[in-house]
């Protein structure tokens, strides 16, 4: 679409995307100055009473998801924003549990491309922005804010934000934030506040995390510090903060640790919460793509894990749920990931390979991942076309297990509904 062509706010969405993924040279584009300029004349920059930011490296969707269910059930009204999505762009943002229609999207970007004049927005920047300004326009009561990429420079970081919250620290995207696990730590610490709850869901996180808290006077809560919890039985955990303490906690679907990080942000947040409510948001709290299962017969699991810290959590939750099952994995990533290390942290459950192709300019080739799979004698295009193999091939007491990246989970999902299984 040339730049002359500027949709309207009654232009389709798809119309929308396909300008906004062409009027900025970059996709990522760290640096605040030009969304900043745009935030602030456009007022976005405390789109809700309260903003809860959540940073980190795995568990942000999670931490988000379980917030956002705990504060339904509290009567709230709630906006979500995140990112990537796994088959629509309505999913990045959430009212009240739903996605909002395209014609609330369009407006938001016809708003935010009059807003923004003369300065040029990235794709995510723009979404950023939209996204704020659908929570206005919305009128929730909280915003749970997702960071895209690292932190300090990622575009959610023009909100002004009353708690902030670190849910894990690992290597991931190298070609952006570097190797250097202290590097990452300042990077995502970047979201912390002064004089703010600044939450950090890390065991032994990096010296940075600490010192930039200090440095900045953030009201630091470090996971086994100022809060711990631990598992008691199968179905049953408890949270422990200072003199309190909650017994007898249902254990969520998603990861437990970001349920943990979840109660403490929650808990310094100054919202009205009961026990009540905690315990029925652990147990409605869900989301797509997150040990989701699609089908029993055989089983059908979908799961976004990207990064070694990931796949090794997938892994334990597989080898405890489908103890001695064969497992057909169903592969494809994206280039600037650790591929060695994931498909490494894989291996243990992984009986068959199935490595796929992505599309795109960052993703990586079935070959690429052959070199670090033992003795692959088959390549797929695509992860649908891997998935149809492993259907093909899987009994009914197997596993079909679907890693790797939202994309491949997002396609293998958007098939398997239009086959409306």
């Amino acid at each position: 679409m040339s730049q002359t062509q500027i949709p309207q706010a009654t232009s389709p969405l798809a119309m929308w995307l396909d300008y906004l993924t062409n009027i900025h040279t970059s996709a990522i584009d760290l640096g605040l100055d030009r969304v900043q300029a745009v935030a602030q004349s456009a007022n976005l920059t405390k789109p809700a009473p309260t903003v809860i930011t959540v940073a980190g490296t795995n568990g942000k969707g999670s931490t988000c998801a379980l917030m956002e269910a705990i504060l339904l059930d509290a009567g709230y009204s709630v906006g979500v924003y995140s990112s990537p999505h796994l088959i629509r762009y309505n999913e990045r943002v959430r009212v009240n549990g739903q996605d909002l229609p395209d014609e609330k999207h369009a407006e938001a970007f016809d708003y935010i491309e009059k807003q923004r004049g003369e300065i040029s927005l990235s794709f995510f920047e723009y979404g950023t922005l939209a996204a704020l300004r659908l929570f206005q326009t919305e009128k929730v009561d909280v915003v749970l804010l997702e960071v895209g990429l690292g932190g300090r420079l990622d575009a959610t970081n023009v909100v002004d934000h009353d708690v902030s919250v670190i849910t894990s620290l690992a290597i991931d995207h190298v070609d952006w934030l570097g190797d250097d696990i202290n590097v990452i730590g300042f990077e995502k610490a970047g979201i912390y506040r002064s004089e703010r709850p600044a939450i950090c869901g890390q065991p032994k996180a990096p010296a940075t995390v600490a010192a930039h808290a200090d440095d900045i006077g953030a009201e630091l809560y470090q996971v086994g510090i100022q809060y711990n919890y631990e598992l008691v039985d199968d179905n049953t955990w408890r949270w422990v903060h200072g003199c309190y303490e909650l017994d007898n906690l249902p254990v969520p679907g998603l990861p437990l640790q970001n349920a943990a990080t979840a109660l403490m942000a929650l808990g310094t947040s100054n919202l009205d919460i009961s026990d009540v409510n905690i315990v029925k948001g652990l147990q409605n709290a869900k989301l797509p793509g997150r040990m989701q299962i699609l089908s029993t017969e055989p089983t059908i699991l979908l799961d976004v894990a990207h990064n070694p810290h990931s796949a090794q959590y997938l892994v334990e939750r597989v080898a405890k749920q489908y103890p001695n099952k064969v497992i057909h994995t169903v592969v494809a990533m994206l280039h600037d990931k650790d591929i060695q290390s994931t498909l490494e942290a894989l291996a243990p459950v992984a009986s068959h390979w199935y490595p796929a192709s992505l599309s795109g300019p960052r993703a990586a080739e079935a070959a690429e991942l052959c070199q670090f799979l033992p003795k692959v004698t088959e390549q797929f295009s695509t992860p649908v076309e891997a998935f149809e193999a492993a259907m093909t091939n899987a009994k009914a007491e197997d596993v079909i297990l679907v890693v790797g990246s939202f994309h491949t989970v997002g396609e293998v999902l958007e098939h398997w509904q239009k086959k409306g299984v």
